[in-house]
């Protein structure tokens, strides 16, 4: 009898160390998604306003932006500069739409892609239509706020024909 009171007692013990030891930190990865996804809508019509503090503000301090026909821009300072340039050609118009949010099980990284359209006007000032794609990569922030930390852009359109000589 005493084997038994004694192997039932060390059974209780080690459920109360399991239940009161550390418990795994609740599955947030669904409200991330849905977190990421409404921000880049937002975003999205950031870009159509052409408000290039508010583009930049979706941005971690140390973020690089990698746009077609440009070197990588680190730091909201260059991804300013370069996010300017964009939003300064005649005629843009320029909006995306998220078609996967994936978010790590850690909860700390999350990615994202998706298409654009941009519309801007040509050399001879007529304007042409952009489609493409991009690959957003993001990492939590201590307030809790998903930035961008990796960003990339480029077109699906076919590369023009070399200059006839």
């Amino acid at each position: 009898m005493k084997k038994l009171s004694l192997l039932t007692t060390a059974v209780v013990l080690f459920g109360l160390n399991l239940a009161c030891g550390p418990q795994p930190a609740p599955d947030t990865r669904a409200e991330d998604e849905r977190v990421i996804r409404e921000s880049e809508v937002e975003w999205s019509k950031v870009a159509l306003a052409k408000d290039v503090d508010r583009f930049v503000a979706n941005y971690a301090e140390d973020a690089s932006a990698m746009a077609p026909n440009e070197p990588i821009a680190t730091g909201k300072q260059a991804i300013r500069s370069t996010i300017g340039k964009m939003f300064a050609l005649p005629g843009l118009a320029l909006s995306f739409q998220t078609a996967k949010v994936e978010v790590a099980r850690s909860g700390d990284m999350a990615y994202t892609h998706g298409a654009y359209t941009m519309t801007m006007n040509d050399a001879k000032g007529k304007p042409m239509t952009d489609k493409g794609k991009y690959v957003t990569v993001y990492r939590k922030q201590a307030d809790g706020s998903w930035k961008a930390v990796a960003d990339m852009f480029n077109t699906d359109l076919p590369l023009a024909a070399p200059p006839t000589k």
